[in-house]
This record gives C-alpha cells, sequence and structure tokens, in this order.
C-alpha cells in the first residue's frame, strides 16, 4: 500500500464483505517495503486483533486491527503480509489494485523477509484500508470514483494515478498536510451496481466513514452513461444520484468538490447521443450550484479540435482512460487552494 503523508502508526482495515464462510486469519504483519517481495526486517511489526494474533472474520463482516507503531514515510510503500488459515471463495477484492500482491500457498511466511512466491495478483485481497495515524495532518481527501480515479490504464506499481499526483503536489506546496484516501473502484457507477456497489451505495462506507475526512472529490458518472440506454437513465437520472452525493457529504460538514467527466471518444459504441448525456452532466457540474469548488478535467484533458476526444499524449490508448502524462495533467490542474476552504458550522 502507497502512503501519501504517511505517520507514525497504522490499523489494518480487513474485510469479508462478500465472502460466504469465515476468514481465518492466523498472522497478519506490516513493514517497510523494500524492492519486490522484501521488506525491511527492522522494520517489521506483527499486527494484532485485541491483543490476539489472529482473527475469524465472519461473512458480511469487517475487522479493524490493533493501532501498530511504525515510521511510515510519506509516499512511502507499506507491506502488509496476512497469513490465511481459511478463507472463503475470492469475492472481497478490489480486483484494479496496480500493486503487486505476492502469493505463497504453502506456510506461514508472514514474518519473512522475502516472501517465497508462487503467483502474483494486481489486486487486493481482502485488505479494505489501511489507516495512518498523523499528528500534524489538517484532514482527508476522499476521492470517490470509478477505474479513472482508480488509475486503470496507468503504469503498474509506479502511482501515477491522479489522486497519487495530489498527493505529491500537496507535500511538496506548503500547504496544510492532508492524508489521501483513493476510492475509486473500476467499473463504477453513480446509480447502480457494477463492479461492486454503486456510489450512493457505497457512499457512507467508502467516504463518510473515513477517519478524519475533511474533504471530498467525486468522478462518477461515465459509466452510468455507457449503459443509459440499457438501464433506460438520462442525464437528470445522473444528475439526481450526484446532487445525492453532494447533499450527503454536507449533511456531514465535508467540503465536495465535483469532477468533469473527461472525454470517451471516438468509440463505436460511445455513440452521438452518450456524448450529449457527458456534456449535459458536465455543465451540471460546472455550473450547477451543488458543489463546493468545481476541477474541470474534461476541460484539462480534452483534445482543443475535437472535445469528444482526449489530446492524444493523454490517451492510454482506448479513448476512455487516461495515459500516465493524461492522469499527471489532472493531478497537476487541481486548484491546491480548495482544501482550504471548510463548510461554515
Amino acid at each position: 500500500m502507497h502512503a501519501s503523508i504517511g505517520g507514525d502508526r497504522v490499523r489494518l482495515r480487513l474485510s469479508n464483505e462478500y465472502g460466504d464462510k469465515p476468514l481465518v486469519i492466523g498472522r497478519a504483519h506490516v513493514a517497510l517495503r523494500d524492492t519486490g517481495s522484501a521488506v525491511v526486517g527492522s522494520s517489521d511489526r506483527a499486527v494484532t486483533f485485541g491483543g490476539r494474533a489472529g482473527i475469524t472474520i465472519r461473512p458480511g463482516a469487517i475487522v479493524v486491527s490493533d493501532p501498530v507503531s511504525i515510521a511510515l514515510p510519506a509516499l512511502g510503500d507499506l507491506a502488509v503480509s496476512l497469513f490465511l488459515v481459511d478463507s472463503p471463495r475470492l469475492r472481497t477484492i478490489h480486483a484494479l489494485g496496480l500493486q503487486t500482491t505476492y502469493i505463497s500457498r504453502t506456510g506461514d511466511f508472514s514474518a519473512t523477509q522475502v516472501l517465497p512466491t508462487d503467483t502474483t495478483l494486481a489486486a487486493f485481497l481482502f485488505l479494505s484500508s489501511v489507516e495512518v495515524t498523523n499528528n500534524g495532518a489538517s484532514g482527508v481527501i476522499v476521492t470517490i470514483g470509478n477505474s479513472i480515479t482508480d488509475g486503470l490504464g496507468s503504469t503498474r506499481n509506479m502511482n501515477r494515478r491522479w489522486p497519487n499526483i495530489l498527493a505529491q503536489r500537496l507535500l511538496s506546496s506548503g500547504e496544510p498536510a492532508k492524508g489521501i484516501a483513493n476510492s475509486g473502484i473500476s467499473g463504477n457507477r453513480v446509480l447502480s451496481f457494477g463492479t461492486g456497489p454503486s456510489a450512493l451505495a457505497r457512499f457512507d462506507r467508502d467516504v463518510l466513514m473515513v477517519p478524519g475526512v475533511t474533504h471530498v472529490i467525486v468522478l462518477e458518472g461515465i459509466n452510468d452513461i455507457g449503459r443509459s440506454i440499457a438501464d433506460s437513465i438520462g442525464a437528470d437520472d445522473i444528475i439526481y444520484g450526484l446532487r445525492q452525493l453532494a447533499e450527503r457529504a454536507h449533511d456531514r460538514g465535508l467540503m465536495m468538490f465535483g469532477a468533469t467527466l473527461t472525454p470517451a471518444g471516438p468509440r463505436q459504441n460511445f455513440t452521438p447521443q452518450l456524448e450529449a448525456v457527458r456534456q449535459a452532466v458536465n455543465a451540471f457540474i460546472r455550473t450547477g450550484g451543488v458543489f463546493d469548488g468545481v476541477i474541470d478535467f474534461d476541460a484539462v484533458t480534452r483534445d482543443p479540435a475535437d472535445a469528444t476526444r482526449f489530446l492524444l499524449v493523454y490517451d492510454s490508448g482506448d479513448h476512455l482512460h487516461p495515459s500516465d502524462a493524461g492522469y499527471k495533467a489532472m493531478g497537476d490542474a487541481i486548484d491546491l487552494t480548495l482544501f482550504r476552504r471548510q463548510r461554515p458550522r
């Protein structure tokens, strides 16, 4: 897991929300990552759960570990090692992790400095989040979205998603320190189940319950548009969903920023009718007055000669997801003074 501002204590949030039988974790460790599947041995710490080395997580449940003291540097990598005694079928997973997960099929290697690796995945298994304590922080920015927030199209293990770029800029800016929590899920939609629950369904869990959250950026809707004909929804339905998210954030006293939807053409299945819906949703985000500020990712990444498509250098090649350069342009375009703002109490 890649840190933003770092800190001096961490705790793990582990999930069996979609499992069909108990998830039995015999042991867990955290350490600073070295290279590959190796960790810095002197940094290794055992993780406990109510003082115990292991925990059984029932189907549908989550657990948080006891806090662990570890000096996690800003932009550092934390290795999380789990010894699974018994596990459900792999249903509780963040499929587009874009970080390598190393798996050994036999034995407890959770405290081993170099994991003997049988296979690798680019996904997070059962690990919902790592919560970091930093007493100098002034809050947490949560970014909620789909694959474009999750980072699809960026280089694996290089942390080039736009929230990563935002974290780097905040650290070097002199602005008050804020952590970044990336709640992007590839395939996510505002209104209906896509890859995982909709933004409306998961907003409490993935945004409002994040410890220390003060600001939210939402970049959602392009997957709803792609399914709009099949699902019989229009721009007004997506706009209503975005309004709901903003209202729920405001109820908790959070600053809510709307990000415009980036170009999605030319693609055979993204018709002019769907482009018109995208333009309508973006017009609402820019001028609807619902959000506390607007981040215009569309204006930053589109081709000046054709507003329906990315500027070529910003296109990963599928005409939907940005390249590394596109994600950097998005992260660089965010006005950092937005995060000085607080909602009146």
